[in-house]
């Protein structure tokens, strides 16, 4: 398995330029979890080399001995021009933003800003799994409003979790995840602005993970709830963490809606010490400098859910699949195969292929597997094959 072909022609595509021998090398983990036998699709890394831009920003900080605590508006500034460039928005204002370790940690930090201990938070489930982590350690009440038909959000089951919410008199929030991960759902301009409506009406503040902002389907558009009408009391966690692949070098950005400014100035200065100053400068970097790479990227991404589509007719036509509009993660309906619960854990028993159980999603996950397809064609049509052959 380790000597899978590659095309002898590479092009621009960065999900084409490693071997799996080359991979394997990696210590972080998505490698270093399972055996070597196990084909690793699960965590949310990307099997790609870095874009020359971070690898340039990141070496020259090293070579300087430049490696202290993060300060100033450049990632900011970096990310507000990104911004105009891809989704047509002019609002992000800098001086409304906020330098935090990551975009969970950020989350939990916009939540003490608006919300107490025993407070309740909203979610869409299935939803990716730290959320349920993160607040249950922040002592925070989860309150579920599952998505609708086609993982939309149902705005009848969003207002009844806002009544319960807020039906003690408490403060309460709603921890919104877009694009939404594990489903790849972009939420659409009039979706969020019908959310920040209700939230107003209940008096429910929001936060906002958008860290899979930057990595949308081709013709498809991302909307930044800060954008919307109606918007303007929320708060927004985004990042190059995902569309980069630079989990490892911590940086992200609280960014408020005007409404939010004086929440946000509470933020206590030592949070922002948390982030890794080399990860600002790599993070500053992709956006200021890493577009060719990123559309390269995304254009590997949708020939991959192409393939995936494919490979699925083909193999498991049980599988019940809808190619993501957002991610690098494909959510998988397993419940056709007859393998319970958990048949992520039949896929690895089996077929030695390690992916994401369902369960791990909350309400609506049993049955399902999250797949990171963000990996060579290869690579994927191995992880295909293997998942049929655990069925045999």
């Amino acid at each position: 398995m380790d000597s899978i072909p590659r095309e002898a022609s590479v092009e621009a595509n960065p999900l084409r330029r490693l071997t799996l021998g080359e991979l394997r090398q990696r210590t972080s983990m998505k490698w270093r979890t399972y055996p070597d036998d196990v084909l690793p699709l699960w965590v949310a890394e990307m099997d790609v080399p870095l874009a020359e831009p971070v690898v340039r920003a990141v070496t020259d900080a090293l070579v300087r001995g430049d490696t202290g605590y993060p300060v100033g508006t450049a990632y900011a500034e970096a990310l507000a021009e990104f911004a105009r460039k891809r989704w047509g928005w002019d609002g992000l204002a800098v001086e409304r933003t906020a330098i935090v370790p990551d975009v969970m940690l950020g989350v939990v930090e916009m939540l003490k800003l608006t919300t107490g201990p025993g407070d309740a938070v909203v979610i869409n489930c299935p939803v990716y799994p730290p959320f349920y982590l993160f607040l249950g350690n922040a002592d925070r009440k989860i309150v579920e409003a599952p998505l609708g038909p086609g993982h939309r959000i149902d705005l009848a089951a969003l207002e009844s979790a806002f009544r319960t919410a807020v039906a003690d008199g408490r403060r309460a929030a709603y921890l919104l995840c877009s694009p939404h991960n594990p489903t790849g759902t972009v939420h659409t301009a009039d979706e969020l602005a019908a959310v920040a409506a209700l939230a107003a009406r209940y008096g429910v503040r929001v936060v906002v993970d958008e860290i899979h902002a930057p990595l949308v389907a081709a013709g498809v558009t991302f909307v930044p709830y800060l954008s919307v009408p109606g918007a303007e009391s929320g708060l927004s966690l985004m990042s190059a963490s995902k569309g980069w692949n630079l989990a490892g070098l911590k940086a992200a950005l609280a960014i408020a809606g005007p409404a939010a400014a004086d929440d946000l100035a509470r933020l206590p200065e030592e949070v922002g010490h948390g982030a890794s100053h080399v990860g600002v400068l790599a993070h500053t970097a992709a956006l200021r400098d890493g577009g060719d790479w990123l559309d390269a990227l995304l254009a590997g991404l949708d020939e991959n859910r192409r393939l995936l589509a494919e490979l699925l007719a083909e193999r498991l036509p049980s599988v019940r699949y809808a190619p993501a509009r957002a991610t690098f993660l494909a959510w998988l309906d397993c419940r056709g195969l007859g393998l319970g619960d958990d048949p992520a854990a039949v896929f690895r028993d089996r077929g030695r292929i390690a992916l994401n159980p369902g369960t791990d999603f909350g309400t609506g996950g049993a049955g399902h597997v999250r797949l990171n397809l963000a990996t060579s064609p290869e690579v994927l049509t191995e992880a295909v094959r293997r998942m049929a052959a655990a069925l045999g």
